[in-house]
Formats: structure tokens, C-alpha cells, sequence
């Protein structure tokens, strides 16, 4: 917990804090690849925000976190399976080769956030509590009658988070 005050004083700076919804979909990595090739530079805080579903976590620090959601996790740790394992969270490797290169070779830091919940509530819920200068969301190209019944996440967030949110869609959409 020491180490979420430090990083939300460091954040508390000028730099931007842009966000991207990772599920490590196909949609997602296009999401985060938009991200890093068209918004993130030099001293910004890219923030991956990863929504876990409403299951039953027996974990006390879950519970915990169940409405706040995690600490702001560095990159560093990201790669560290037995600590992923305690979030729930198995980051694909496609999703951290492109971050943390494109963080390198841009020099912007990388952190993850964990939220369980509903997404369309949870990233809207990042937007105001991190708070976010953007955000990016994969689009998963579900059909009318699936959007129908499922509900969108992304235009739900579209026309509900109070920061601009690029849809980012596969080209055959």
C-alpha cells in the first residue's frame, strides 16, 4: 500500500495520465497498440486498466480492493507471474512486449490497475478516480443482435466518462 501513496504523488504532476482498457483480447492489443502509436509520449503515465468480473475472490486484500480497486501496479511487476496470480490477472505477453518497448523507446511509464466489477461502470469509475486525460478501448465487434442483448461497453463508456474515449475497431468493422 506504501508504494500506491508514492505513485499517486508522483502522478499528481502535470504529466498525462492516459488509460487503456486491457482484457488481452484481440481487441485490446489493437487498443493498446493505437494507444502507444498514436497518443503516448515522453513522461506520460500510460495506465492499463483491467476489469475482473464480480466471481468470489476469498483473498481479504480482493475484498479490499473490490471498490477501489488495486494499487497502481509498475510494469516491472506485470511479468511476475506468482504476483499477477495473486490479482487474478495472467497479462499475455503480446500486451507487455509492446508496453514496455514502446515505453522505452518513448520513456513513459507504465502502470496497471485492477477493478472488479461491471466494465462499463468500473472504467468510467478510472476515469474520475485516477483521474484520466483519456481514454482507449478495443472494440470486441460483437453483431446488433449480440450488442442488443449484451449492452456495449464502449458506447456505454463513450457517452458516460467525463474524459474524450477513442473506440479503436478492427479495420474489417
Amino acid at each position: 500500500m506504501g508504494d500506491e501513496s508514492k505513485e499517486s504523488k508522483e502522478m499528481k504532476s502535470a504529466d498525462r495520465r492516459v488509460g487503456v482498457a486491457v482484457d488481452f483480447s484481440k481487441g485490446s492489443v489493437r487498443a493498446v497498440k493505437w494507444l502507444v502509436d498514436n497518443i503516448a509520449r515522453k513522461g506520460d503515465y500510460v495506465i492499463l486498466l483491467n476489469i475482473r468480473g464480480q466471481g468470489k475472490y476469498e483473498d481479504n486484500q480482493m475484498q479490499l480492493w473490490k471498490s477501489s480497486g488495486s494499487p497502481l501496479i509498475p510494469a516491472k511487476d506485470l511479468s511476475d507471474p506468482d504476483l499477477m496470480k495473486k490479482y487474478g490477472v495472467k497479462p499475455d505477453d503480446e500486451t507487455l512486449n509492446i508496453v514496455n518497448t514502446a515505453a522505452s523507446q518513448k520513456e513513459f511509464v507504465v502502470l496497471m490497475k485492477i477493478y472488479w466489477g461491471d466494465a462499463r461502470e468500473k472504467l468510467c469509475e478510472a476515469v474520475d478516480d485516477i483521474p484520466l486525460d483519456c481514454l482507449v478501448i478495443g472494440n470486441r465487434g460483437f453483431g446488433k443482435l449480440k450488442r442488443a442483448i449484451m449492452g456495449s461497453v464502449s458506447n456505454y463508456v463513450v457517452n458516460t466518462a467525463h474524459c474524450p474515449v477513442t473506440v479503436v475497431k478492427d479495420q474489417r468493422e
